[in-house]
This record gives structure tokens, C-alpha cells and sequence, in this order.
């Protein structure tokens, strides 16, 4: 639904570029931002950034840039799942020592599902071992190919520590912006993105929002698919205040009734009642959503705690990205703050694991969920939660039996028959043969029945196996008895982890 009062005509005009820089844990993407912003920006104009807002904003060559130094991928999953787009420019960061990880593989798949263009930083460039070829056809493995390989993709080695490539990061992305022909309309009511929501004791449900069209007042009536509010505060990404904003523009939103959701789009309303009807549509077409799990399957109840609503979101967003085709997720509570006891007792009520994201336990909690050995997972990283969460719905699966073959043998002499027992001398034709393994016994082409090796001997000595070429003796048991000329199949039974 497009604002009641837009207006699409007007003052059209180029806007900076908004970027999400992407990689793998610890390859540096904080890092870059970091000296980004201690090259771009000075403390004179800032007096240093006192709180994370989730954007910033730096000038290059007389141009600005907007860089969204939040969620890393996965809150990007929660934006581009609300249909919501806000960064124009993409940066993947590569360790030039490490090269492609998991998380690099992922953050590749989600800038192609949100098609944005490219920026490769091969990163660490300062390091003794870093090989920045190697980097390149690697990428290249994945679908990336660089300038330097003859592709289209630009990239540039870079170090956060000696600020080497940086600059030329930021050329680089000027000039993309600059092939995008990004434009916005200064004569529209606003329209943006949340990046980041909390909620602020002293100041209320916070939010940082990023235009992509349009202009925010101060006394603006704005609505989301959540929540709407009258802008009251509103500053820059320094926290200095604003008379309006404009497209492309990070800033600092007060005025909420209630704390916004990640990746959800923000209007501007010419009037309460106009946004209060947007917000009920909204509500009715998200409601009467019922768990139903089908016959069969395991479910795992995950109770999650994190520090700021700006990780709650992903995390939530990263966990319905796990395979659920046989383990199914069920979120019970969701809330951010320390894990207390009546979470505990929460967990302990629904059968629910404990999942903490950047919190603390209160001692009372600690003490009660060791007494009824309830589990409480603690994670710092994303991506290294949701790879717990995918441990724990593994451990619910049954292991699979899993037949494995080792060999074949041909029968030359039966020794010895009783009951259900014989010793016979077979060649080892193909494979191996091991002391346990089992059976099957098959005459004329047709398998006539099973058993097992009780025993190997190799000249009457007992071993555990005989490999191809080598003549056994085997006391053999099974439901049917061996004849000379038979064909022995041997195997073993092995029960393996399913995976998700």
C-alpha cells in the first residue's frame, strides 16, 4: 500500500549509495568499517559515535555513502523477506589468508537473491600468507568472477590495520553507484527501511531508519507493519538533531509506540487515522496462523533471549532458514533481556531449550535450570548459533541402519556342518572379509539366504580379516547351510547420524 499523500512527480534528483558489507566471521568486515569510519570520520565533526545505531554516513571525493554496519547477512535475510530493499551496493569481505568459508558461501547466495551488484575486499592483504589469487578462483568456484579473471565483478585488496585499499574501496563504489543511476524524490512524503529497533530506558522505543524515497519531519505521523508513532526526536547517525531527512539518509527515530520490527517498511501518513487503518490491514492479514505439525515428525521448542530487538529479528529469520523437512522449530517465547528463572520455568513447562544471544543469566536462573537440568545455550555469532540449533535437531533424529559391503568369496570346501554352524574354506575374490560381518549366501545367481562370520583363520591361525586374493577358513553360522561353488556377498551394518 503506497502512502495516501504520495507523490511520485517532482523533485527527482541522485542519492548516495546505501551498502551492506557481508563475509564470514572474523574476516574483517567490522574492521573495515571501522577504519572507514576513523579515516572519514573525524572528531571534530563527530565528537566520536557514542552508541551503535546500525548506519553511518561518510563523504568520498566530495560525494556521501551510507553503510549499514548492523546485521551482517542475516538481517538482511529478515529485510528481503519483508520485501523490504534498502542497501543499493554490496561488499564481500575475504580474508586474503582463509579465503571462501560457509559464511561466504552464504553471503554470495544472498546478494544474488537480492541482486544487487558487487564489490570483492579481499581483506588481511597485510598478512605474510595472504594470497589474494587464491581468493579470486575460489570465488570464481562459487560464481564470483573477478576484473582480474576476466569478469565483471571489481575488486580490491584491502587492510583495516595499514588502511591500504580503503580508499579505493569507496572509489569503487562511487563509480558502481555512479553506473546504478541511483535517484530518489525529495518531493514525496517518506518511505524507508527499520535497520535497527530497541527499546531505550530513558528515551523509549528507539529506531534507525533508512530512506529510500522521500522526506522525514520532525511531527511526521509514520507507521510500519507493527507499530506508528509521531516523529518527536529525530537525529542524524551522530545523534545531532535533524529538521527533516532525506533519501538515502540514516537517522535516529523517537516517537514509537512500540519498538519496530527489523527489515519492516516505515510511511509517512497525512493523517492518524490513515495509518491506524494501514496498521489493522496489516495485523488482520498476519493473523490466525496456527502451529500444525504433521504426523511423524519431531518438533524442537526453542525459547530465545537476546540483547536488542536488531538481533532478535535474524536470529529468527536464520532459524526459519533451517531445513525443518523432518525436526520442526517451534519458537515458544521470544523476547529480549537476561535469561531470569521464569524462563527457566518456562522452558522446563513447554520441554523447550534455552537460546541466548549476547544476554546474561540471573543467578537465581543459573542455580534453577542446573537443579532441573534444563539446557541454556549461550552465542555470541549468528551463524554459530544457528549451527547449534542445527546440532540439536540432529540429536533428535533415530540413526538410519546403513548396509555397507566389504567384499565377496568363493566357496572351495565345506569342512565341517552341525546344527546351524559350518566351517567351510572360501577364496577372497573381491574385497575383504572381517571376523563379525555378515552374510549372504547365494547359489545359482539366487540369493538362498544369511548369516554371519563367527570366526576367520588364515593357516589355522585366527585373524580378523582376509583381503582379496587370500584363501579363509570360517566359521560361519546362518539359516542356511553352504554349499562348494556357493557365492559368499560380505557386509556390514553400520547406524549412522540422519542429517536435517
Amino acid at each position: 500500500m503506497n502512502s495516501p499523500v504520495e507523490n511520485k512527480q517532482g523533485d527527482i534528483r541522485p542519492r548516495a549509495p546505501v551498502v551492506v558489507v557481508l563475509g564470514h566471521v572474523d574476516h574483517g568486515k567490522s574492521s573495515i568499517l571501522e577504519a572507514i569510519k576513523d579515516l572519514k570520520i573525524t572528531e571534530r565533526e563527530s565528537g566520536g559515535i557514542t552508541q551503535h545505531i546500525g548506519a553511518y554516513e561518510v563523504e568520498h571525493q566530495g560525494k556521501k555513502i551510507t553503510f549499514i554496519d548492523t546485521p551482517g547477512h542475516e538481517a538482511f535475510s529478515a529485510m528481503r523477506s519483508r520485501g523490504a530493499k534498502v542497501a543499493d551496493i554490496a561488499v564481500l569481505v575475504v580474508a586474503g589468508d582463509e579465503g571462501v568459508k560457509p559464511q561466504t558461501k552464504e553471503a554470495i547466495l544472498h546478494i544474488k537473491k537480492i541482486g544487487i551488484p558487487l564489490i570483492v575486499a579481499i581483506n588481511k592483504i597485510d598478512k605474510p600468507n595472504a594470497n589474494p589469487q587464491m581468493v579470486q578462483h575460489q570465488l570464481a568456484k562459487e560464481g564470483i568472477l573477478v576484473e582480474a579473471l576476466g569478469g565483471e565483478v571489481p575488486s580490491v585488496n584491502t587492510s583495516a590495520i595499514t588502511k591500504q585499499g580503503i580508499d579505493t574501496l569507496l572509489e569503487l563504489i562511487l563509480l558502481v553507484a555512479e553506473m546504478e543511476g541511483l535517484k530518489g524524490n525529495w518531493n514525496q512524503p517518506g518511505e524507508g527501511v527499520i535497520i535497527e529497533s530497541y527499546l531505550d530506558r530513558k528515551r523509549g522505543p528507539t529506531a534507525t531508519l533508512i530512506l529510500r524515497n522521500g522526506i522525514l519531519k520532525l511531527g511526521d505521523i509514520i507507521g510500519t507493519h507493527s507499530t506508528l508513532g509521531r516523529v518527536k526526536v529525530l537525529e542524524d547517525f551522530q545523534g545531532h538533531p535533524l529538521k527533516e531527512a532525506h533519501p538515502s539518509q540514516p537517522c535516529i527515530v523517537l516517537g514509537f509506540e512500540d519498538v519496530p520490527r527489523v527489515g519492516e517498511k516505515v510511511k509517512v501518513f497525512s493523517t492518524r487515522e490513515l495509518a491506524e487503518e494501514y496498521l489493522e490491514k496489516e495485523k488482520d492479514s498476519s493473523s490466525g496462523k496456527v502451529f500444525v505439525v504433521e504426523p511423524g515428525k519431531k518438533v524442537l521448542n526453542l525459547l530465545l533471549k537476546a540483547d536488542v530487538l536488531g538481533s532478535l529479528e535474524p536470529i529468527e529469520m536464520v532459524l526459519q532458514d533451517l531445513p525443518q523437512e523432518k525436526v520442526v522449530l517451534r519458537i515458544v517465547k521470544s523476547e529480549i533481556g537476561d535469561i531470569t528463572d521464569g524462563d527457566v520455568r518456562l522452558a522446563r513447562t513447554a520441554d523447550a531449550k534455552i537460546i541466548g544471544f549476547r544476554v546474561g543469566i540471573t543467578p537465581i536462573a543459573r542455580r534453577l535450570a542446573e537443579r532441573e537440568k534444563i539446557k541454556i545455550f549461550l552465542y555470541d555469532v549468528i551463524y554459530e548459533l544457528s549451527q547449534g540449533v542445527r546440532k540439536l535437531m540432529e540429536r533428535m533424529l533415530e540413526p538410519e541402519k546403513v548396509r555397507v559391503d566389504l567384499g565377496k568369496l568363493k566357496v572351495l570346501v565345506i569342512f565341517k556342518t552341525s546344527k546351524n554352524r559350518q566351517i567351510v574354506g572360501a577364496r577372497v575374490i573381491e574385497g575383504e572379509i572381517r571376523k563379525g560381518a555378515l552374510i549372504e549366501v547365494f547359489r545359482d545367481g539366487e540369493k538362498r539366504g544369511r548369516g554371519r562370520v563367527i570366526n576367520l583363520q588364515k593357516n589355522k591361525k585366527d585373524v580378523e580379516r582376509g583381503i582379496k586374493g587370500e584363501d579363509c577358513g570360517i566359521l560361519y553360522e546362518g539359516e542356511v547351510k553352504i554349499a562348494e561353488g556357493d557365492l559368499l556377498v560380505v557386509y556390514k551394518e553400520e547406524m549412522r547420524k540422519k542429517e536435517l
